[in-house]
């Protein structure tokens, strides 16, 4: 099949264009080269497939990109936290925007088969379960409560501590910050296109993606790469809270699978499925630093507790629909991906990338 990959020069979309051509399809790749993301140019890995510098914000360059085009793989978007109000409308015009725009090219063009690059950070906070109440959703965190050490959320209707659980995809959506609100709304959008149009979406919520690739030094990069990034200066990577959130951690290399299994598998005409891209083991912020300041031979982290506006506690997922639906399972185990992202080629910070 022919695919186009959004965000194709990406993280995440350069690996799923090695698998897809590794699979016998045939990518084709489009980026546009955002200069704090890349730079302004093309990284290395791209030379294997060839890059047409087409933002999906521009109908006219999406029309001629998706010609002959069988499946569309999203993968383009502004990711990172998302805290400080004055980025959303940036947000919202790459992520929300350039969605719309490329969904309307796709009704235009014929295509009607979609996979698109969701986030757990819809979830908001993970599944809790309250010993006399059950299944619960906790209040906000409260800042009193940060300060003071006490970062487990508790139930609303009694006050006790809560057990998490794994996420399932029917879990309601609680996005916490600008970026997490733009993941939600390009579910929203497909859903509504597949509707309106008879496509087929998979959306695939990934859950804490790392490894080879992975951006550096950067706002923008995931807490993997921001450890590393400390560790290669020869700092302690600083872990927030008591270093005890869960979190699941799946490589790259897994996440790349995925998609290709969501490319070849055919989905339900006028609907979008969501499915969780994650391995299903929870492991601690804390687990990863240590691990990985071990296999960096670097200082081991701080724990410096408090935390960021917006953060959750825990949010591990439930594998199972990916395994049942896509035949998805990961399989590269924490300790050895969190070994060899030690040494990993990172992506490198825009401003070291060069115009």
């Amino acid at each position: 099949m022919r695919v186009l990959i959004t965000g194709g020069a990406g993280f995440v979309g350069s690996h799923v264009a090695d698998v897809l051509a590794d699979r016998g399809h045939v990518p084709v790749l489009v980026d546009s080269l955002l200069p704090k993301a890349h730079g302004g140019r093309a990284p290395g890995w791209s030379e294997r497939h060839g890059l047409l510098r087409v933002d999906v914000r521009d109908g006219d360059l999406l029309a001629d990109a998706l010609a002959g085009v069988d499946v569309v793989c999203h993968q383009a978007a502004m990711v990172g936290h998302g805290l400080d109000p004055a980025d959303a409308p940036e947000y919202v015009q790459h992520n929300d925007y350039g969605t719309a725009v490329l969904l309307a090219a796709m009704h235009a063009a014929g295509v009607g088969r979609l996979v698109l690059a969701s986030s757990m950070v819809v979830y908001g906070e993970g599944r809790y379960r309250c010993p006399a109440h059950g299944v619960v959703r906790p209040g906000r965190r409260l800042e009193e409560d940060v300060a003071a050490g006490r970062f487990e959320p508790r139930c609303p209707r009694c006050g006790a501590d809560l057990e998490p659980g794994l996420v399932p995809e029917d879990a309601p959506f609680d996005p916490r910050s600008s970026y997490a609100a733009t993941k939600a709304a390009q579910e929203y959008l497909a859903s509504a296109w597949a509707r309106q149009a008879g496509g087929e979406v998979w959306a695939l919520r990934y859950h804490n993606v790392y490894g080879p690739r992975m951006p550096r030094d950067t706002p923008y990069a995931g807490v993997a790469s921001l450890f590393r990034s400390a560790l290669e200066r020869g700092e302690a990577p600083t872990v927030l809270e008591d270093g005890r959130q869960r979190r699941d951690f799946v490589h790259v290399s897994d996440v790349a699978v995925a998609n290709a299994l969501a490319v070849e598998t055919l989905g339900v005409a006028g609907a979008l499925i969501a499915v969780n891209i994650c391995s299903g083991e929870p492991h601690t912020v804390g687990e990863l630093a240590t691990r990985l300041a071990a296999a960096c031979g670097g200082p081991p982290p701080q724990v410096i507790g408090g935390a960021r506006p917006g953060d959750v506690r825990h949010v591990v997922a439930d594998p199972t629909n990916a395994r049942r639906l896509l035949g998805f399972r990961a399989r590269v185990p924490f300790a050895d991906g969190v070994a060899g992202f030690a040494t990993d080629p990172l992506r490198a910070p825009a401003a070291l990338a060069g115009p």
